[in-house]
């Protein structure tokens, strides 16, 4: 079992960064694909970026291709997301999640991933 716990969510002006770090404890960690997904007020949770465990297979959802960066640190056990050039519609609640399957990660339903986090808010103002 993996427990995931996102952190470096808040408040920022578009066009601006942040990062979003992701900690995550259990013995099967490193053999994860790892993801983030979001969901903004009033909408569905939808999917973002993910990340294999070698760290070299990426895939991203299209809305945030040039803009964000998802890695990995097996050592620290952590997976980031770098977000640039934020707009107000990036604001959402962004989720960590780790499954054992890495193509059919995107399609996955929220409730079927392996380990699933808390969420952290990230909010973009105009």
């Amino acid at each position: 079992q993996v427990q995931l716990v996102e952190s470096g969510g808040g408040l920022v002006q578009a066009g601006g960064s942040l990062r979003l770090s992701c900690a995550a404890s259990g013995r099967t960690y490193s053999r994860n694909t790892m993801g983030w997904f979001r969901q903004a007020p009033g909408k569905e949770r939808e999917f973002v970026a993910r990340i294999g465990w070698s760290g070299s297979i990426t895939y991203y959802a299209e809305f945030v291709k040039g803009r964000f960066t998802i890695s990995r640190d097996n050592v620290k056990n952590t997976v980031y997301l770098q977000m640039n050039s934020l707009k107000p519609e990036d604001t959402a609640v962004y989720y960590c999640a780790a499954d054992r399957r890495l193509y059919a990660f995107t399609s996955l339903v929220w409730e079927d991933l392996d380990a699933r986090g808390q969420g952290t808010l990230v909010t973009v103002s105009s």
